[in-house]
């Protein structure tokens, strides 16, 4: 294979094959070399594939090493299971040892007897690999030693057609979203898989469709807050931040999130609240000003304008502002008309300068969140930060402007310390609320959730994590009857995540769900497919009744949850979320078949 400019989005990839005389070159990036050598069974494994493309069903909970001949125990015949309304998903595997350029893979028409769903419900999607950490569960926060690089397959790219290195292995993702109006019944389809034309292979499947229904994203109830990174995107897209060029951007950036059901904006009130922690500082959302009077104005533009943006998508049921404690020393930033200059204060809770910068905002926020009618949705949002000042937050946040609500992320378990908690959500790793606390706020219209971040190694959404383990998110959260769930951050990229997705501290991944272009990855998908298992055990709940003796099955399977440990990745749990899934279904075809 010629060699491959490593540009940070598009370079051309011109691969060598006994037909390259008719291969269109394939316009992609170049991937990273794998820093881990071959192993001795490795290459005696590729010595002994036969020549040719190879192609097989492989396991959506897994990741497969592009390095390695894939090891699979799995039928020639995928069975698939889904609702009406529901995405469902699948992984197939190809791999050469002598390469094969221009490969593709395409769907046909699914086929039951009494009905046809076209093939382009279906989607297949190259796995793309990039470098990563290794998993450690000994390492948290600080990168060391301990997490070697490894290359990790994570991006579902959108390329038609991909040029398969010799002797390496390719996944691709299948994804099938069942119309709501389908027919159910049991329909059958392949995948069909050439090169340059040449040498089809077939995969056959067969997918089951419930008559049972899962409602458009708009409609869940699931409190969905992956934070959104403005900066990032205009970074990466070479454009001006707040331009009509990067909200245009921003749209497209945000079409999955969307898809996923995200209820909450996340705005800022200064600038770069996290201080340095992104690779991309968060531009500020409002502008403060110091008059020559001594009095304060505010410039609420772009916090308008990225509000009804995000509205505008669907995201509008809670508007999180960070931060009255920003990371780092409290730092805020202002103009000094006086001075005609800017100027950074520091404006630590408990002290003189804390109630002097924050109670003249305060109240003029309120002010202008009242005549926007947003007030009753917007929330004082706070991330992990001592209780103390917390409650210095609180008290001032009483006192100057007591309609606005407040947002944490709480890893002291502090919760129960403040009234006007609209949104409380708690470490996953370290703490548990108490279920009655949960149904008090859910009375009062406040929202419990959980979230998982780098102190949590399994189970997670790392590049390193195995794609079930996001789905096993959402089945925890129902079993603890949370509303939802957090995540920092949805696109909070590196310096250029395809290829090198690792970053300061944070474990490779963390800080980002999907990749530029709104390219998704698997465990993106994964982490709405436990979306849609809360979703459907709630419809089921409220359709016969949370105590009807059918779901006494479901039950059981979240009680498993609860009495076991689910942050002990040696127990079994992507068995346990296949029959899961299976029992879910199942009580699900039963209840539909009672009607």
């Amino acid at each position: 294979m010629r060699k491959l400019q490593n540009l940070l989005l598009i370079t051309a990839a011109v691969a060598l094959s006994s037909c390259n005389c008719c291969h269109t070159p394939v316009n992609t990036y170049a991937e990273p070399n794998d820093p881990t050598p071959l192993t001795q069974e490795a290459v005696e494994a590729w010595g002994a594939t036969g020549k040719g493309l190879h192609a097989a069903w492989g396991s959506a909970n897994l990741q497969y090493p592009r390095s390695e001949v894939p090891s699979l125990d799995t039928p020639a015949m995928l069975s698939l299971c889904g609702w009406r309304g529901e995405k469902v998903a699948a992984q197939l595997l190809l791999w050469s040892a002598d390469g094969a350029d221009g490969t593709e893979c395409k769907i046909k028409d699914l086929q039951s007897e009494s009905a046809t769903l076209p093939a382009d419900i279906a989607q297949a999607r190259f796995v793309r690999y990039t470098i990563g950490d290794k998993s450690h569960p000994e390492c948290r926060c600080a990168r060391s030693i301990l997490h070697e690089p490894a290359l990790e397959a994570d991006m579902l790219d959108s390329l038609k057609s991909f040029d398969i290195a010799p002797k390496t292995t390719r996944p691709v993702w299948i994804t099938i979203d069942i119309p709501k109006d389908a027919v159910s019944d049991v329909y059958h389809s392949e995948v069909v898989i050439s090169h340059n034309g040449f040498g089809k292979i077939t995969l056959p499947f067969e997918l089951k469709i419930i008559n049972q229904v899962v409602e458009d994203p708009s409609e869940w109830q699931y409190h969905l807050d992956l934070w959104q990174h403005p900066s990032a995107i205009a970074r990466m897209h070479n454009v001006v931040c707040w331009s009509d060029e990067h909200f245009e951007l921003m749209r497209k950036e945000f079409a999955p999130l969307v898809a996923a059901g995200q209820k909450v904006v996340t705005a800022t009130l200064n600038r770069d609240p996290w201080r340095y922690q992104c690779f991309d500082d968060y531009e500020a959302m409002i502008a403060w000003t110091l008059n020559k009077d001594g009095s304060w104005s505010y410039d609420y533009t772009i916090f308008d304008r990225w509000v009804e943006f995000m509205f505008s998508l669907g995201i509008d049921r809670s508007i999180n502002c960070y931060s009255m404690l920003p990371w780092g020393e409290c730092e805020l930033d202002y103009f000094d008309a006086d001075r005609e200059r800017n100027r950074v204060v520091k404006a630590i809770p408990g002290t003189p300068e804390f109630e002097k910068m924050w109670a003249p905002f305060l109240a003029d926020f309120a002010k202008h969140l009242a005549e926007k009618g947003w007030l009753h949705k917007t929330n004082m949002a706070i991330d992990e930060r001592a209780p103390e000042d917390m409650k210095a937050a609180a008290r001032l946040i009483a006192k100057h402007a007591p309609q606005l609500g407040f947002a944490i992320a709480d890893n002291h378990n502090s919760y129960k310390n403040f009234t006007n908690m609209r949104d409380v959500c708690v470490s996953q790793k370290n703490a548990l609320v108490e279920h009655s606390d949960i149904l008090e706020r859910r009375e009062k219209g406040f929202y419990t959730t959980f979230y998982i971040c780098c102190s949590t190694h399994f189970p997670n959404a790392f590049t390193y994590s195995q794609p079930f383990e996001a789905e096993l998110l959402g089945w925890y959260g129902v079993a603890h009857d949370y509303d939802g769930m957090l995540r920092w951050a949805y696109n909070s990229w590196p310096a250029a995540p395809h290829t090198d997705a690792r970053f300061r501290r944070w474990a490779s991944g963390d800080t980002f769900f999907i990749y530029p272009h709104a390219r998704t990855t698997m465990r993106f998908e994964r982490l709405v497919d436990g979306i849609e298992v809360a979703e459907k055990i709630r419809s089921l709940r409220r359709i016969y009744g949370a105590e009807n003796e059918a779901l006494k099955p479901i039950e059981a399977i979240l009680e498993q949850i609860r009495t076991s440990n689910v942050n002990d990745p040696s127990l079994p749990w992507a068995e346990f979320v296949d029959t899961a899934n299976h029992t879910l279904n199942d009580v699900a075809e039963k209840l539909a078949q009672s009607k």
